[in-house]
């Protein structure tokens, strides 16, 4: 239910109804900035503010013949307002409406966004501080390397939400910008002042300078953070991906009650959820790229960004604000196969200790080369040969020059590796 309705708020952001509704409010603004500057009657704004409405069907109906949506949309309102809607869009130029509103949509998508993260990071939290202590092998080229914990892989994803977080801020900061300053930025029939009352009473900034738009670097950096955040997203599917697979087997997406895996083999439990995620993330780098391609505009403005932000702004961001919830459900639901990790921990049967073998060597005042080639001898026999890496290295003499029983003993111990669990966690969680 939370999902539905965090994407049905979403979906209504970009609705014909919220958009025509903020280009009403722009324009309604700047009249009222007019006519507290004396350039419009205040008897003609209080009846502009008292029948100024918009229809939908209508403004459709009237584009189908004018072929220009902002002007369609200013027939079918002064359709409502009578005489009076000569001071409407008294001076303006249609990107004072189209970017001002813009800036408010991307914004109210922007907080559902932010809001999505800090739920997605009080779940990794709980989900973190759950399996702190629960020990798993970490792998580094897809290889078993050293002991680490589930908990530490979930606190991982937590640090990195933490520096999205604080890049969707600063591109929610870049983008709550409007702009009332004429056909090509010079304020030329309306004075700065009609664009400062305009954007306080939106809770905007006034661009320090703009041209026909607000300039588009402030939508190409929206567009790549939410690109990042896609790619985060990604990553910890492609994890969870990962870990399901039948030969590791340690994490699993629930299965829910009635599912069906495969409409070929009935015993088929896939990461369709992970998957899901992993494809709508290109979509969401894709259209970074396009915000990125809207920047070189022609001299002071053209129309070719415009098609591009009517796909990718309702795209993006409804993605996001579903791969965000879509993850949240996953993570919260997340079957964790304890017994599966510590099998898989033993499955080198102790070569996860190697290099505690080289430094017990080196400390004995073994050459640091010479200590590597010893272990690495061992450890590959115990490798091919599938034998205890332990008694492999109890049994050769080599070894035995440097190290006695206790101290072979003392190198496999899982508690060396976790010993700073809770110093890595107190500095993720502050605690």
């Amino acid at each position: 239910m939370i999902e539905r309705y965090s994407r049905a708020k979403m979906a209504k952001i970009w609705e014909p109804q919220s958009r025509f509704d903020k280009w009403l409010r722009v324009e309604l603004l700047v009249c009222e900035a007019m006519a507290k500057e004396g350039m419009i009657p205040q008897k003609s704004l209080d009846n502009i503010k008292k029948k100024a409405s918009v229809s939908i069907d209508r403004i459709l109906e009237i584009e189908e013949t004018v072929k220009h949506d902002v002007i369609a949309f200013l027939t079918n309102v002064e359709e409502s307002v009578g005489p009076d809607a000569r001071f409407i869009h008294l001076g303006l130029t249609s990107s004072d409406i189209l970017d001002t509103a813009f800036a408010l949509q991307l914004r109210e998508a922007m907080l559902i966004i932010i809001d999505d993260v800090h739920n997605l990071m009080d779940i990794l939290r709980e989900k973190a501080f759950e399996y702190k202590d629960t020990v798993m092998i970490g792998r580094s080229h897809g290889i078993h390397a050293e002991p680490i914990t589930f908990g530490l892989k979930l606190a991982v994803w937590y640090s990195e939400m933490q520096r999205i977080l604080t890049r969707l801020k600063q591109a929610l900061d870049v983008i709550s910008y409007g702009k009332i300053s004429g056909a090509v930025g010079t304020f030329a029939n309306t004075p700065p002042r009609i664009e400062k009352y305009v954007c306080d009473h939106l809770n905007l900034k006034q661009a320090e300078i703009s041209t026909q738009i607000i300039q588009r670097d402030r939508h190409a950096q929206y567009f790549t953070t939410l690109a990042i955040l896609g790619g985060s997203v990604e990553k910890i599917a492609t994890e969870i991906r990962h870990l399901q697979r039948t030969e590791v087997g340690e994490v699993e997406e629930a299965f829910s009650p009635g599912q069906k895996g495969s409409s070929a083999m009935p015993h088929k439990k896939n990461p369709i959820g992970s998957e899901n995620l992993s494809g709508l993330a290109r979509l969401v780098r894709s259209n970074c790229i396009a915000a990125m391609e809207n920047m070189p505009l022609w001299h002071e403005r053209d129309i070719s960004h415009s098609s591009v932000e009517r796909v990718i702004a309702p795209d993006s961001t409804i993605l996001i604000d579903y791969m965000l919830n879509r993850l949240m459900r996953m993570i919260k639901n997340l079957v964790v196969n304890k017994d599966t990790m510590t099998h898989n921990l033993e499955k080198l049967k102790g070569l996860i200790f190697s290099q505690q073998v080289l430094l017990a060597l080196i400390e004995k005042e073994c050459s640091r080369q010479h200590a590597y080639s010893l272990t690495q001898r061992i450890s590959l026999n115990a490798w091919s040969s599938g034998e205890s890496f332990k008694q492999l290295l109890l049994s050769d003499s080599d070894v035995r020059e440097y190290l006695d029983d206790k101290e072979i003993e003392k190198i496999f111990s899982l508690n060396y590796h976790l010993k700073h669990v809770d110093e890595i966690f107190a500095r993720v969680f502050q605690v």
